[in-house]
């Protein structure tokens, strides 16, 4: 394993010819400001390239040894001069070609990031909002994958009604430590948080990964529960019925939100509010 072994170009099972030995990858990294319009880093590919004089997202090839997310990264720091400190990912679309594939990695940036070419790859990088992309010559790849990606720009809250989760759960004594029941549950939604969900019920693009934030909304005897990382802990001081609907309420108008609940008040509550609705079988069959 070394860097740049992935460098080298490959035929897929369509017959189309690709660069990256073990597939490729890139970063979408989109802004929304205040009114709520997205805008998508992109970056006119230099004449010499592949597709060149064409606009597409800043990646490259794989090197065997990287994941997806970090190749993306890393091509974006050598293309675009960017790092990951200010990036949230938001998820990840797979375009696969059968026997080679294109990692699209989503993350969300709170301020427009300052972009310029870094090296001889690229010629330009625009901050574009989606209407402006169709109007570029764009990348085939991008291209295509657009129709999904483009769908999938905004953020995806998962709200968690705690108690009503761990009640579903029905684990052997959780009522006798109502405590320790919600600490394991937050700490599981932590390692879904760094893994990924598979796919979310909801009026969502499908993606190969989702990675959305997390909130638990904890109440009562597990009102303390610490957090960790990845998951924002709201502790109600009275109902948590209450506080999972200012949650909702909170959440930027761009943003997707996702309540986790079996309650059937709280349902009619928070879809009267535009969020979407799931039962814990759902969380629960993630975990």
């Amino acid at each position: 394993m070394a860097a740049k072994d992935g460098d080298g170009w490959v035929e897929c099972a369509l017959g189309h010819r690709h660069w990256g030995v073990y597939g490729a990858a890139g970063l979408l990294a989109v802004h929304h400001d205040d009114a709520g319009t997205p805008r998508v880093l992109m970056q006119e590919r230099a004449g010499w390239s592949h597709h060149g004089g064409t606009w597409g997202l800043p990646g490259g090839a794989l090197d065997s040894h990287e994941n997806p997310v970090a190749g993306a990264f890393r091509e974006a720091g050598e293309e675009a001069g960017l790092d990951g400190d200010d990036l949230r990912i938001q998820g990840v679309y797979v375009d696969d070609h059968g026997g080679w594939s294109f990692h699209t990695v989503i993350a969300a940036t709170p301020r427009l990031l300052d972009a310029l070419p870094a090296n001889d790859e690229s010629v330009d990088l625009r901050w574009l909002t989606p209407d402006e992309i169709p109007d570029r010559p764009l990348h085939p790849g991008f291209a295509g994958s657009w129709p999904v990606i483009g769908r999938a720009l905004g953020p995806v809250l998962v709200v968690l009604d705690a108690a009503n989760i761990v009640g579903a759960r029905a684990e052997h004594g959780w009522w006798r430590d109502r405590a320790g029941a919600t600490a394991k549950l937050v700490s599981e939604v932590g390692a879904l948080a760094a893994s990924g969900v598979r796919a979310l019920p909801a009026r969502t693009p499908t993606l190969t990964r989702w990675f959305p934030r997390f909130a638990v909304v904890v109440e009562g005897a597990a009102r303390d529960v610490p957090g960790v990382p990845g998951v924002t802990m709201i502790s109600a001081p009275g109902s948590g019925d209450d506080a999972v609907v200012r949650a909702v309420r909170q959440a930027p108008g761009w943003e997707h939100v996702l309540v986790v609940t079996a309650d059937r008040g709280l349902r009619e509550r928070v879809v009267a509010l535009g969020a979407d609705v799931t039962g814990p079988r759902w969380l629960l069959s993630q975990l």
